[in-house]
């Protein structure tokens, strides 16, 4: 005889299930009961059913084994994006392990920027972060073969470049230019040497390298110059590249009052028949406009914007803006750095007074006050009086006045015809450098980190920068299709109609404020950062599973996907792509 499960019913209730035993009396079968199991869930009650019956239960361990689990969905959405870009095709037709190890670093350099060396160690069999290894076949690719890989793309940059020319600029197009520095590790890179250091490492070599973009900021080419090249001589090359290599015969560049400059204008843009450019004056210029009686302050109490000319410059367009914000922050500004260095000059002339060893000479007074004055840039705000024995000072009272006076004044300065762009136009483009701008921060710190950089040649140096821009490209347009889960404005022209004037501060539009008070999308996902929204697709593994029926089999091994969370699955949504590649 023996154990069963009864199911007995019950008029007004649910039935009981009734655990009981069965054996013989007298030569009778009787049952008694041994537990009331009603208050089991039904899948113990099931099982238990089967226990009785006399199968063999297996735990989960004991049907398939987990063997390995990598991060793959956020290689999934790099890859795809980059194949759906045909960035691959770019770099060669043909696949080549060559091309499969130069995408492989792209896409790594997105995904988790290292070195080559701990990128290679990323890629391998035992020592892999994802699956990008396996997907692209290049497992066994060690530090050198990347080394070499990336001399491959450097001969290509030519080439590739002009691909992307052709898909992002035509003829007419505007094109954004900036230059900027960064960092070097070492002494022996010929292209490694001290200069203007934007990043505050006055102790460090560092090389400049600029940055070619179209009017939305799509990256479209790069070029890598030594360290103490100033960012006007960078430009002579660019226009050669665009009007050469790219055969634009009209094109204008946009770049700031740093970039393209008087000298510029006068030996290499004027008289280039097709080439215009947009640029800004320099304080000094917009004081002469102002003395000149050129820029009427009063007419900026009824508008923002005014297009004016000048004998000073002969042929071209000037747009006067006032931004009274900006205005304000100026003169904050001015106020707080002259405070600072007057704290400072009182020291000096304490010093010059103390009896114990008092500051004498005016060479070594004139030295420390040199030394103050350069260091906040508002010398010409002083009237200074010294001696060998002692030091004044007194504010330029004159001087702050006439600064005041054109605080929140920008004017930019233009070669190009008003039947071509007019002065709302003008304004817009040249404020759109700051998508460049934007560039350079994931260039640098944000995501791709093109620094510190470590390589000795010029060559891997330049094949560096190249592989960071093709990622940059990359990024760019999955940035664009991600907006909607980003913190990132996806209502560009909402915000854009929002303002007052093109010289008004730009705006979020209502969906980005919106997405940044309540974290949430409109589908109430989270709202991630670029690199966050990464780290969570990382999240979607991809798993080698074995199934086996009992320990002495072998069993079957397969690949089997995580099933992709509802913002998992949106985020391939908007790529229009697939997670299984």
């Amino acid at each position: 005889m023996g154990m069963y499960i009864a199911t007995v019913p019950n008029r007004s209730s649910p039935p009981a299930i009734l655990l009981r035993e069965s054996y013989r009396q007298g030569g009778k079968v009787k049952s008694r009961t041994l537990a009331n199991l009603t208050s089991w869930p039904a899948e113990q009650v099931r099982t238990l059913r089967r226990v009785l019956a006399g199968e063999t239960l297996a735990g989960p361990g004991d049907v398939f084994k987990i063997e390995r689990s990598l991060p793959h969905g956020h290689v999934a959405a790099v890859l795809g994006a980059l194949r759906k870009l045909e960035l691959d095709r770019f770099l060669a037709v043909k696949e080549c392990r060559a091309r499969s190890l130069a995408v492989a670093m792209i896409v790594a350099r997105i995904i988790d920027p290292r070195s080559k060396l701990a990128t290679a160690r990323g890629l391998g069999v035992e020592t892999a972060f994802s699956t990008l290894g396996p997907l692209l076949g290049v497992e066994s690719a060690d530090e050198d073969e990347l080394y070499e890989a990336m001399d491959w793309l450097l001969a290509r940059q030519s080439r590739i470049e002009k691909k992307l020319a052709e898909r992002h600029l035509c003829e007419g197009s505007l094109v954004l230019y900036d230059a900027t520095s960064t960092y070097f590790e070492g002494r022996t890179c010929p292209l490694a040497k001290f200069g203007h250091n934007r990043d505050g490492k006055k102790d460090k070599l560092q090389i400049v390298f600029g940055l070619l973009c179209n009017a939305e900021g799509c990256p479209v080419a790069v070029e890598v110059f030594e360290g103490n090249t100033g960012d006007p001589k960078t430009l002579v090359s660019q226009v050669r590249k665009v009007q050469g290599r790219f055969r634009l015969k009209r094109v204008v560049f946009v770049g700031d009052r740093g970039m393209i400059t008087e000298a510029r204008i006068e030996e290499e843009l004027r008289g280039h028949e097709g080439l215009d450019w947009i640029t800004a004056l320099r304080a000094p210029a917009i004081r002469r406009l102002a003395e000149q009686g050129m820029i009427q302050m009063s007419l900026f109490d009824q508008r923002d914007l005014m297009e004016i000319t000048s004998p000073d410059y002969p042929g071209e367009r000037l747009m006067a803006c006032r931004n009274p914000m900006l205005a304000e922050e100026r003169k904050r500004t001015r106020a707080e750095l002259i405070a600072a260095t007057e704290k400072e000059l009182n020291v000096i002339a304490g010093a010059t007074r103390r009896a114990k060893r008092p500051l004498r000479g005016a060479a070594q007074i004139g030295l420390r006050v040199g030394k103050v004055l350069n260091r906040c840039k508002v010398g010409k705000y002083f009237q200074l009086e010294m001696t060998d024995t002692s030091f004044s000072y007194a504010r330029a009272g004159a001087a702050i006045a006439v600064d005041e006076a054109i605080d929140g004044i920008y004017v930019i300065r233009t070669s190009v015809p008003a039947r071509t762009l007019d002065a709302q136009g003008i304004v817009r483009a040249y404020k759109g450098l700051s998508v460049a701008e934007r560039a350079f921060r994931s260039y640098k710190t944000v995501d791709l980190k093109v620094r510190p950089i470590h390589h000795r040649l010029a060559e891997r140096v330049r094949a560096h920068v190249f592989l960071c821009m093709l990622a940059y490209y990359v990024e760019w347009h999955m940035r664009w299709a991600l907006a909607p889960l980003l913190f990132d404005d996806e209502d560009k022209k909402g915000a854009d109609a929002e303002r007052s004037s093109i010289v008004a501060p730009a705006k979020r539009s209502a969906a980005a404020l919106r997405k940044a008070a309540q974290r949430r999308t409109t589908e109430n996902l989270p709202v991630h950062s670029f690199q966050t929204l990464l780290k969570d697709l990382a999240t979607l593994t991809k798993n080698r599973v074995c199934f086996t029926t009992n320990e002495s089999d072998v069993g079957t091994t397969t690949d089997l996907l995580a099933q992709p969370t509802p913002l998992q699955q949106q985020a391939f949504a908007l790529l229009n792509l697939t997670p299984i590649l």
